[in-house]
């Protein structure tokens, strides 16, 4: 190899180099800017062209114009927990994408096995699938309360212990469910009376969310037939109810 090629090759080298720590240094730039945070290192990952960004201890992936983000954890125990965020809208990608994906029809609800609620005139729907022992559930209930003018249909879905079975299958039984129900997650009146009749529903919700591949409570369908996880504050419900009409 002759001096020159050998010079060009080193110069290409260095070139590359000072290009990779350019980029480097303005995606770290960029970060900063744009989430306001201290990022302590910027590499290439290694894979699909994306950049390793390490910030006040967490680790996400960016393109070279920081035009999205991939934020998360274990990947491997907690395979939801790496989401696409578009930096421009600050929007979850995969958290849309994923209301798109798991969302039913809500005709398709087996209602019958519901407790029925109606507020007002009733002409709005929502349907809550809700375990008696979930604080999350105890905390929706508060907000439910206040809404007006819509039918809640209540599946009772025991996946927290023993207990919750219990309750649930005492709620079933009683004479006034829809009562039973508010007496228990309002105002945490215990539930009494029998709890052997039928309550197949139980069973049967049961397995209508496995296949549902719902895994936590409360999870709430509205009449598009989307599907929200967790305690949905009273805005959130009355915006989304007030999208539909």
């Amino acid at each position: 190899m002759s001096v020159k090629t050998l010079s060009v090759l080193l110069f290409s080298m260095l070139a590359l180099v000072a290009t990779a720590h350019a980029n480097e240094a303005e995606i770290r730039k960029a970060i900063e800017a744009k989430l306001g945070i201290k990022v302590e290192s910027v590499t290439k990952a290694g894979y699909f062209g994306l950049y390793e960004v390490y910030a006040d201890g967490n680790l996400f992936y960016t393109d070279d114009k920081v035009s999205a983000m991939l934020v998360g954890g274990d990947l491997i125990r907690s395979p939801h927990a790496m989401n696409l965020i578009d930096l421009k809208t600050n929007r979850n990608v995969t958290d849309d994408r994923l209301r798109q994906l798991t969302a039913i029809k809500f005709s398709d609800l087996p209602l019958d096995r519901a407790i029925k609620q109606v507020k007002g005139d009733g002409k709005r729907v929502l349907a809550t699938f809700e375990d008696p022992n979930c604080g999350y559930c105890k905390r929706l209930a508060k907000d439910l309360e206040k809404l007006d003018n819509v039918t809640i249909y209540t599946f009772l879905l025991p996946i927290l212990s023993e207990d919750s079975l219990k309750k649930s299958r005492q709620i079933w039984c009683s004479a006034d469910r829809q009562k039973a129900w508010n007496d228990w997650i309002l105002d945490g009146k215990t539930p009494g009376g029998r709890d052997n009749c039928d309550t197949t529903a139980i069973t049967r919700n049961q397995e209508y969310a496995r296949k549902l591949n719902i895994t936590g409570t409360p999870t709430l369908f509205f009449a598009d037939g989307e599907r929200v996880p967790g305690a949905v504050p009273l805005n959130v419900l009355e915006q989304k109810l007030k999208s539909l009409k």
